[in-house]
């Protein structure tokens, strides 16, 4: 294939179904909801002494229902997001919604049977008789035994998910694909107006070397989301007392990010060690920016600025779509020819949509569907290094599934923690065959960018957190406003810039605009456990070569089997102590002394 010829485009789903309308669509509905009912028969069948083989059995019955339904849900969510304004997309997407919650609903007896009704002694004998692969997944289970509730609770919660939350956060991701954006810059004494109908192109122009075309981005963004502050903020509020109400005061959770730690199988010393790591070094990033500054040929960085580059040639620096995924698929072959091979399946198979179109889901994503099937990326490319970063990013995500390919769909799904391993790992491979073909000035400039974008991925996303611990507490004990959630924010951003960066007063908005806070609580410290996680991967990289490869491999394979800190221990990082975190930001400050010392004299 020739992937330098390559066009921007959409994917093709026909592989997972070729016409949701069709009988051929409606008879694989109808064999799932077959394979449902003959399993809600063995109900009766279920007993703590049954053994170990029927009980696996069970496992792999509910597994290829499971499997089955992905795959048309998979389609109809994927479907969506290439055109969010599509009324039969969605109708499909509610219908798949309500079908995965029955399914839930109706399989829910086996999970709470095995976390309720079986005593410790059969559960250990059932646990070491199933195939090992399944071991720790199981263990997980009888951790989360004690935050179960009763199955028609549990039924309640499942169907409600689909009106409930579910539907809020689909309110909240129609209305921002929807939202249309004007800037307008001044250009002498005239005013020029330009119009944005997706937000990924007015958002590119943060990283504009022009700082009126950087300034006039943020404020045409926030604006809008301002403006749109009283549903969003209303969404955010509903969404934070459900967590809340049924997290802490149902299930006895200790506390809103317990529920986010306890899920990923991580303790939540290791978390709090990694957030107090992240707030310890933001001087680390303060010292950058005031650096930056210098750089720019200005006293202070303004909020605006935060992204500017230090070029304005490299600025203006296209890169034509064929030519990322080539330059992309070249670095994944010098590191080992079989990622690149791997990533390059997922072109041939056409599982890319990587064109810019209204109503399309902003962002980029890696969907994985089965572990048997070659996952979905989704781009928005517009030809910038940072797209190109992007695809790196997305792929190393698909790379990561590609690998666990052999695991069981149970287990086959990194914990949100390791989720972004492969993912920044791809991107510094990338950073480091980019950086090479560069003289030293070029160097300088592409080093500022990394650090940009090790700020973005580890600072900002610790400081995402830490005011997620915050608005979840000041939503769940006290009777607060949106515009206090607000001022929550804005203390938030005085702490982790200091006095390193001057924050114009709409930034106090930009919490409204994080889609993660809607879709998935508590996520974002994930992107810093990852990212300085990766910093310590590719220092050993650096230092065994070729050897470190299958110790990398086996990190991914193992996808979701293992309990994070003792995967990464059998690796050679104890992940449960601020030292280990610290390793990280150490890197991260030799980035920036290399920086200063790349300065001209």
């Amino acid at each position: 294939m020739n992937y330098a010829a390559l066009k921007v485009g959409s994917w093709d789903l026909s592989g997972l179904v070729k016409d949701p309308t069709s009988n051929e669509f409606k008879q694989f509905l109808s064999s799932i909801e077959s394979r449902v009912k003959a399993c809600e028969v063995k109900r009766q069948a279920l007993r703590p002494d049954m053994p170990a083989t029927e009980f696996e059995g069970m496992i792999h019955e509910i597994e290829d229902i499971y499997e089955k339904l992905s795959v048309a849900a998979g389609f109809a969510h994927l479907r969506y997001y290439a055109n969010t304004a599509s009324n039969e997309a969605s109708a499909l997407v509610t219908r798949m919604d309500k079908m995965s919650a029955d399914v839930a609903n109706r399989l829910l007896f086996f999970d709470l049977w095995f976390k309720k009704q079986v005593d410790d002694a059969n559960a250990s004998r059932l646990i070491d008789g199933v195939s090992p692969v399944y071991h720790e997944y199981l263990r997980h289970k009888r951790l989360l035994a004690k935050h179960s509730l009763s199955e028609s609770e549990e039924k309640v919660i499942n169907t409600l998910e689909v009106t409930g939350t579910g539907a809020l956060v689909k309110i909240y991701d129609k209305m921002a694909s929807a939202f249309e954006f004007e800037m307008k810059l001044r250009r002498g004494k005239k005013v020029v107006v330009k119009k944005f109908h997706n937000k990924e192109k007015l958002v590119s122009l943060v990283r504009s070397s022009d700082p009126a075309e950087r300034e006039a981005a943020y404020k045409s963004l926030f604006s809008v989301y301002k403006k749109n502050s009283g549903v969003l903020g209303e969404i955010y509020q509903n969404i934070v007392v459900e967590w809340r109400d049924e997290g802490i005061s149902m299930r006895g959770y200790k506390s809103p990010i317990s529920i986010r730690n306890v899920g990923n199988n991580l303790d939540d010393g290791t978390v709090e060690a990694l957030l107090a790591a992240c707030r310890k070094n933001s001087s680390a990033f303060q010292e950058y920016f005031r650096e930056k500054a210098k750089m720019l040929g200005t006293k202070k960085l303004r909020r605006y600025d935060l992204y500017a580059p230090l070029s304005r040639k490299r600025s203006g620096k296209k890169f034509a779509y064929g030519k990322a995924v080539s330059t992309v698929l070249d670095t994944f072959g010098s590191f080992n020819p079989e990622v690149r091979r791997l990533a390059g399946r997922v072109f041939e198979e056409r599982h890319v949509d990587s064109e810019i179109r209204k109503a399309k889901m902003g962002g980029a994503f890696c969907h994985t569907v089965s572990p048997k099937i070659t996952p979905y990326v989704l781009l928005n490319f517009d030809g910038r290094t940072r797209d190109v970063s992007t695809l790196a990013h997305e792929f190393g995500h698909a790379i990561h599934t590609m690998l666990a390919r052999d695991l069981p769909l149970t287990v086959s799904h990194a914990p949100l923690p390791l989720a972004e391993t492969a993912s920044v790992f791809a991107e510094m491979l990338l950073n480091e065959r980019l950086m090479e073909a560069l003289p030293a000035g070029e160097r300088r400039l592409l080093l500022a960018e990394q650090i940009d974008d090790m700020y973005a991925t580890i600072m900002r996303q610790a400081y995402f957190t830490l005011f997620e611990i915050e608005a979840h507490k000041a939503i769940g004990e006290q009777d607060v406003t949106i515009d206090q959630v607000s001022r929550i924010y804005s203390d938030n951003l005085s702490e982790q810039f200091g006095d390193s960066i001057q924050v114009a007063d709409e930034f106090q908005w930009e919490w409204v605009y994080i889609p993660h806070f809607y879709h998935t609580p508590f996520y974002c410290y994930a992107y810093s456990f990852g990212n300085l996680l990766v910093l310590s991967l590719y220092r050993q990289y650096k230092l065994e070569g070729k050897s470190f490869v299958p110790k990398y491999f086996g990190i991914l394979a193992a996808g979701g089997s293992r309990k994070p800190e003792e995967l990464l221990m059998e690796a050679g990082f104890d992940i449960s102590g601020k030292e280990f975190w610290q390793q990280g930001f150490d890197l991260v400050r030799e980035k920036i002394q290399q920086l200063k010392g790349l300065a001209p004299r």
